[in-house]
């Protein structure tokens, strides 16, 4: 069974589509028209091994909050759409991911249950064009709309951009390891019997 969500979100504030394959082989489409982003969304999906591709037209006049936060809301929602009934699949995924100087833990469960614990130590306002804050913004609207918890920790790290990076990095092994297959298991990895 193919495990491809496509979104289409239109607000007065952003326009959105958004195509994600968890069974990909890590090509990205991206273009949400803050260089920097793509980059990290690109990132994303070649090292998760995701298919990813994103179209938005966003109010950038104003600044990137809202194609930013909505993005992250969209993305969200693909991940909860293409991940299905979650049976088979191990649920839980972390890693610890190098970045030069940087090393940004990230673990995840796909439980239903939203929950962001963020710790990253950004002094700059700005990586390229995207505003540090809004890293958080992202990383909290994917939790909420795919319904996990997630939690991203930096432990060690100066530079703004490894840490972001490995942020992101983090984030797309974890969670390619929480969809991957459990051979094992015959329904969801719970004791409930339900996720």
């Amino acid at each position: 069974m193919d495990r491809i969500a496509e979104i289409v979100r239109n607000t007065n504030e952003t326009k959105i589509h958004m195509t994600l394959n968890l069974d990909g082989s890590g090509t990205g489409d991206i273009h949400t028209g803050i260089g920097f982003f793509d980059h990290m969304l690109n990132s994303f999906a070649r090292h998760g091994f995701f298919d990813l591709s994103v179209t938005v037209e966003g109010d950038l006049e104003v600044d990137t909050h809202h194609t930013v936060e909505d993005t992250g809301i969209v993305l969200g929602q693909a991940i909860r759409q293409a991940v299905g009934d979650k049976k088979g699949i191990v649920r839980y995924g972390y890693q610890i991911l190098p970045m030069d100087e940087s090393l940004v833990l990230c673990a995840l469960d796909l439980c239903k249950r939203p929950y962001l614990v963020y710790d990253l130590n950004l002094d700059r306002e700005k990586v390229g064009d995207l505003e540090t804050e809004m890293v958080r913004e992202f990383f909290y609207a994917v939790s909420y709309a795919a319904e996990m918890n997630l939690h991203v920790k930096q432990l060690s790290g100066m530079n703004n951009h490894h840490i972001i990076e490995a942020a992101f990095k983090a984030f797309a092994k974890a969670l390619d390891g929480a969809v991957a297959a459990e051979p094992r298991l015959t329904g969801v990895l719970s004791t409930k019997g339900s996720l």
